[in-house]
């Protein structure tokens, strides 16, 4: 069995501490690994139709720290709790990267800051690989479990409840308590607009900005691609489309026609629909446009909530107007315009992997981004770019991997409409499907869940219990927490969980969760 390597795009997600830079138990298990790298579509993974519990341990196990495999060679030194001394001095040194989650719609719903002085050690999470792999315990009992998960999630901080926990290696259900109910999912319908975009169009697909010149016209039209990463900053992030290059290069192309001189404007015509959100006006979210630069935040940051420019289209291209004359091409005030079919192309630039896309946007909660993988899902399978249409994808490509649908409303990518519902039947499908084998394709949707203590929305929870073992998305709308991911067992075995709830307090709705995720962690449950 080669295991899938679990590539942590790192380049195009600067923004994020990884747990691997930030936490690494010891690797001396994994050594075969190095050497059999696997990549997402890989032809050296197999299919297989019920792989055996080891290959399904070593796969999530690695999957649970988002480890790539060549990874697995980084030099030492090694402390005694297998954490790799420089990056743990890292990890000190460096403030983990903070998400948004959805939070209150009246105000900022940003995680607080986890005390970077104090990183916690995480205990070895690979102990199913390697030479010990075939000793893994069966997975934990449906009772035991029962006794130690009931009493903390009839926490009444959690209100009504739903929650399951699925076995990964046998997709076998462990635990529920109104598992099949349709709850409001808040962010963790996330997990399933990533599944899905990842099911639709591949790993690899990449979204491209373009500037065309249209010969009769003399029009420079900036054609939007539905990149919400493209930024216009000086010194971009790693990876990310920039504005700025795109301009260079449509100065030189318009140069080489003699051109001096031009119309510019702009074409959004790859979304239909609503452009603002049902949610309405929100710093959670900007106007939805398949043309914006950096999200239309207007104060610089990358992630959480921001104040955002009201027209995202037209402001990106009048910032390319400016950029293109500072290399010497004069413009005109930009308008909305749509590209023809003689329009010839100057310029294109294009966004990260969708592999890294669908990290950032599952590690950072990122509304924009979702929304924005929504439409491509769509698009992808010849439905109408709108809320309807993305919803009705969405839906199509979690049919075909057989996830279980019912009472399943899918009516945003975010979750930041109430009116979604899913269940923990289902978002534990979800996460047991990212982890198959025969899906190496879906495999971001686990390495971009938040890493409890240290990354995304989970950086500033878990100070005290499983930080660095529960990797998970968190969902937060006012009287709604929800956690969902997957953690390594005191035994070694991967599991599934989802958690939903309405509780009206969301401080004490998100330790209750906490705790029962750390309870999964610890418990042996045999």
């Amino acid at each position: 069995m080669v295991v899938p390597e679990l590539r942590p795009w790192r380049a195009a997600r600067p923004h994020v501490v990884r747990i691997a830079d930030a936490v690494r138990p010891s690797l001396a298990r994994v050594g075969t690994l190095a050497r059999r790298p696997a990549g997402p579509g890989s032809p050296l993974v197999r299919r297989v139709s019920r792989p055996k519990t080891w290959q399904f341990t070593a796969t999530a196990a690695t999957a649970g720290l988002a480890l790539a495999a060549g990874v697995v060679t980084a030099a030492g030194p090694w402390d005694s709790s297998g954490q790799r001394t420089a990056e743990r001095d890292r990890a000190v040194a460096l403030e983990a990267a903070r998400g948004t989650d959805h939070g209150s719609t009246r105000g900022n719903a940003g995680t607080p800051p986890r005390d970077p002085r104090t990183p916690p050690s995480a205990p070895s999470v690979l102990t199913g690989l390697g030479g010990t792999a075939t000793t893994v315990k069966s997975a934990p009992g449906g009772k035991a479990l029962a006794a130690v998960l009931d009493p903390l999630l009839k926490d009444p901080a959690l209100g009504r409840r739903s929650a399951a926990v699925v076995d990964v290696a046998t997709g076998r259900r462990l635990y529920g308590t109104g598992s099949g109910d349709a709850l409001t999912p808040a962010s963790t319908i996330k997990i399933a607009t990533a599944v899905a975009a990842l099911s639709a169009m591949g790993p690899d697909h990449r979204l491209t900005t373009r500037a065309v010149f249209e010969p009769d016209t003399k029009e420079v039209v900036l054609v939007g691609g539905g990149d919400p990463t493209l930024t216009a900053r000086e010194k971009p992030a790693p990876g990310l489309a920039s504005l700025r290059d795109l301009a260079e290069r449509t100065a030189a192309a318009l140069a080489k026609r003699g051109l001096r001189e031009v119309t510019l404007s702009y074409d959004t015509t790859l979304y239909a629909g609503d452009k603002r959100h049902p949610i309405g006006e929100n710093p959670n979210i900007a106007e939805i446009s398949p043309l914006m630069a950096d999200e239309a935040r207007t104060d610089g940051s990358s992630s959480g909530t921001a104040t955002r420019v009201p027209d995202p289209a037209a402001d990106a291209t009048r910032t390319f107007g400016d950029l293109l004359k500072k290399h010497g091409i004069k413009t005109t005030p930009p308008g909305p315009s749509k590209s023809s079919t003689r329009a010839s192309t100057l310029a294109a630039v294009s966004s990260p992997p969708l592999a890294a896309l669908v990290e950032r946007m599952l590690t950072n909660s990122d509304n924009d981004l979702a929304e924005a993988l929504a439409r491509h899902t769509a698009i992808a399978t010849g439905k109408r770019a709108d809320f309807a249409g993305a919803g009705a994808a969405v839906r199509a490509q979690l049919q075909k991997l057989k996830i279980p649908l019912k009472g399943a409303v899918f009516r945003d990518g975010s979750g930041l409409d109430r009116r979604d519902r899913l269940t923990a039947d289902l978002l534990t499908a979800l996460l047991v499907r990212a982890a198959d084998p025969a899906h190496p394709e879906l495999r971001p949707a686990l390495t971009g869940l938040p890493v409890a203590g240290f990354t995304g929305t989970l950086s500033g929870r878990y100070a005290d219990g499983a930080a660095g073992v529960v990797r998970a998305k968190t969902g937060t709308l006012t009287g709604v927490n929800t956690l969902a991911g997957t953690v390594v067992d005191k035994d070694g075995r991967l599991l599934a969980f989802a958690f939903l709830a309405s509780g009206p307090n969301a401080t004490a709705a998100q330790t209750a969760l906490d705790k029962a995720a750390t309870a999964l962690s610890t418990c042996g449950c045999r």
